[in-house]
């Protein structure tokens, strides 16, 4: 089974899941996605196959959520997509993608869903 991990070393559930599936005996693509982020077209794909809307992908905490007022429900899907690919820390994490579908694993216990 081919499985993608969209990964931030710096966080703990992004460090589980990559655990639970390592554990599964599966060695998963990892893409750091601080560093290589994924385009708004990407990330609104991942978003929709998860099932989830951008607002519900974005992590709400920090400088940057705080300084583009980000909580403002005026603000577009498009521009909660592209703050979160120009500030990739605003992605929420890890994204998942198996070929049995693609979860944001928050617990990181979701992802036996698409194991």
């Amino acid at each position: 089974m081919a499985i993608t991990i969209y990964h931030n070393n710096a966080c703990s559930n992004s460090r589980g899941a990559l655990a639970l599936i390592r554990e599964a005996g599966i060695e998963p693509v990892i893409i750091d996605y601080v560093k290589n982020p994924p385009t708004c077209a990407e990330l609104a794909d991942l978003i929709a196959r998860a099932g989830l809307t951008p607002r519900g992908a974005m992590r709400d905490k920090g400088d940057v959520y705080e300084q583009l007022n980000l909580a403002d429900p005026s603000v577009t899907d498009d521009q909660l997509l592209d703050a979160m690919s120009a500030h990739p820390a605003l992605i929420n994490r890890p994204f998942v993608v198996t070929d049995k579908g693609v979860r944001l694993c928050r617990p990181p216990a979701v992802v036996h869903e698409i194991l």
